[in-house]
Parts: structure tokens; C-alpha cells; sequence
């Protein structure tokens, strides 16, 4: 074997070697198997993965949102349809339907092609990379943020800026960006920062600093403010919740005080709580039920 073969199968023995220790390939994204699917990295790689269980909430399953239902489905109808709209920031109280009215939208709309990626905070820096995926497919798909928030200087932050402003390299007709959040302005804001407004005349001038946590709120078009639940409202949420769970007494007295107490315990009156409510007295009278109906036998 001459000096130059042997340099060559020395080097097709490396070649394999390396190729063993790269990465396999992700596989291509089964678009068929779900209508919600996840951005998901393993080994620097990512890829889109379908979600196999869907949670099938309904829009009439959520109550006392009405005004915040109406604004974000005309929203996804118009997106749907193939009509400008916006991309949507739903802020406010925990546990109040932010991302209960996205699952709900999803599975209302998913005949008529809507499609969900969720991607986490800190995969935002992918969402270029996201939308080149998707950006000539013929679904319309919401890429969905769950309870983002920012600290300074996350990278996650000025990706989504990019995205939301639409820039050459991430604009996309039919992908729309769709964020719950605790925070209107999605960063923490300090009393110092007040510090550094300045006057000019008559004018307020905010700090750079302020101003660059309201900048990206502000790139969504349509906000969407959600608010805790007054006991009127908690107590229809319980009963939707009573009645989905087909318990016995769904507008009793005894239901009704036992609801008020466990959100006396958990210190909110949230949409969140009225459904763990629910599945526990479900859960509970479902068991005596059957204790009384073995007694009987």
C-alpha cells in the first residue's frame, strides 16, 4: 500500500470516527401528528416535536373573561383568515385564563389550519430559526410564550425584539407571536430607576433604562389585561368546573362554602384554583358514592 492510500484510510478511519461523536440528525417534524408541537434542543440541535396530548379546554369552559375572550379571538379569526392582526401580550393576575384562552383558541381554530409551537424563554434566541422552519408552510401558526419574563441582559429579550419588529431575516406571514405574562413591561422594574427621569421644560424624559423595558411591550400590538376574580365569579367558575366533573350538588350550599374556603386557604379566588377545587370535590363525592352503593350491595 503506497504512502498516499494508507493517508487516506487513516483519514476515512477519522472521518467515521468524528461522525460517531456529532449528533444525529433530528428527525423531520411529523406535521400531521398534532395540532400544538414544542421547540425542543438536545446536543445544540433543535427541532419542532409534536405535543401527543393536547389539553382539549373549550372557550365556553372559561368564565368571567368575556371582554378578554372577544378581543383575542377576533385577533386569532383575522390571523387565521389570512387578514393582518396582531401579536398578543395577555397580562395580569395568576391563575385568571391567560393561557387557558390560548389552549382554547387553538383547539377552536385548528380545523381551519392553526397551529401552536410553544418555545421556552430561554429557546427565544431560535425564533429566527423558528420561523425560517415554518415560514412556507400553509398552516398559520401561533408561537407561544408561557409566562415570560425577563432580567437584564437575558438574550432571549432582544431576540423576541427582532421577531416582534419584524426584521428582513424573521418576518413571516403566517406565524404570529402570542405571550402571557405577570408583567405588563415582562422585565422587573426598580424604585432607582425613577431616579433618573429628567425634565426638560414641561417634558418628562423617561430613563434608557425604562425605556428599553416598555420597548418590548410595546412591539405587541394587541395587550390584553386580565384581573383576579370577585367571590360572584369564582363561585359560576366552580360550578362550570362541578358540572364538567359531573358532581353531585353543583350549586349547593355546602359546594359553595367549601369552595370559598379552599380559596380562603390558597389566598386567591383564581380561575386555577376553582378548577383544583373542583376536581377534589369531584374526587371526594365521586368516593362517598361509591362507599354508600358497596354499603347498599
Amino acid at each position: 500500500m503506497t504512502d498516499a492510500a494508507k493517508l487516506i484510510k487513516q483519514a476515512e478511519g477519522l472521518i467515521s470516527r468524528l461522525e460517531r461523536l456529532l449528533p444525529a440528525e433530528a428527525a423531520a417534524t411529523n406535521w400531521n401528528a398534532s395540532i400544538a408541537f414544542r421547540w425542543r434542543k438536545r446536543n445544540g440541535r433543535g427541532h419542532i416535536e409534536p405535543v401527543r396530548h393536547v389539553h382539549r379546554i373549550s372557550l365556553k369552559d372559561l368564565q368571567g373573561i368575556d371582554a378578554q375572550k372577544e378581543l383575542v379571538e377576533q385577533n386569532t379569526r383575522q390571523f387565521v383568515e389570512g387578514h393582518p392582526a396582531n401579536n398578543v401580550l395577555l397580562t395580569g393576575a395568576r391563575g385568571t385564563g391567560k393561557s387557558s384562552l390560548v389552549k382554547a383558541l387553538l383547539n377552536k381554530y385548528a380545523g381551519k389550519g392553526l397551529r401552536l409551537i410553544e418555545v421556552e424563554k430561554h429557546d427565544l434566541i431560535d425564533l429566527a430559526e423558528i420561523v425560517d422552519r415554518i415560514y412556507q408552510r400553509a398552516e398559520r401558526f401561533l408561537l407561544y410564550c408561557d409566562d415570560l419574563s425577563f432580567e437584564a441582559d437575558e438574550p432571549g429579550f432582544k431576540a423576541l425584539k427582532v421577531v416582534l419588529d419584524g426584521s428582513i431575516a424573521a418576518a413571516s406571514e403566517n406565524c404570529v407571536i402570542y405571550a402571557t405574562s405577570n408583567r405588563r413591561h415582562l422585565m422587573p422594574e426598580y424604585m432607582r430607576e425613577n431616579l433618573d427621569y429628567k425634565h426638560v421644560g414641561e417634558e418628562i424624559h423617561p430613563s434608557e433604562t425604562s425605556e428599553e423595558k416598555v420597548s418590548l411591550s410595546e412591539r405587541f400590538g394587541l395587550w390584553v389585561s386580565f384581573y383576579p376574580f370577585d367571590q360572584d365569579d369564582y363561585l359560576k367558575i366552580v360550578a362550570v368546573w362541578l358540572e364538567h366533573y359531573k358532581a353531585p350538588g353543583v350549586h349547593s350550599v355546602a359546594a359553595q362554602r367549601a369552595a370559598l374556603q379552599w380559596a380562603l386557604a390558597r389566598g386567591s379566588r383564581s380561575g386555577r384554583v376553582a378548577w383544583q377545587f373542583a376536581r377534589d370535590w369531584a374526587g371526594k363525592q365521586r368516593m362517598k358514592a361509591e362507599g354508600r352503593r358497596q354499603k347498599d350491595e
